[in-house]
């Protein structure tokens, strides 16, 4: 008889990482009162986050905040 021996996982401490709509407001509301430079160098420290390096994928926070920044830039535009 063959048996399947896995062994336990780690609970995924990413799944708190995401943003709720209360800290998405905030976002939305500190990225349209920061000037055009400001928001370009919050979005190149934002898109250095969500680099895959090897297996490591960015937190759904970090991506989060990408969108954000991205869809407030092309408001801007």
């Amino acid at each position: 008889m063959l048996t399947c021996f896995t062994m336990a996982r780690r609970p995924d401490s990413r799944k708190s990482e995401v943003l709720n709509e209360k800290d998405l407001k905030e976002l939305r509301h500190n990225l349209a009162h920061l000037s055009a430079a400001a928001v370009r160098g919050f979005c190149e420290r934002a898109y250095q986050d969500c680099r895959m390096i090897y297996n490591r994928l960015p937190s759904p926070r970090q991506m989060q905040t990408l969108v954000q920044i991205w869809k407030q830039l092309w408001k801007w535009r």
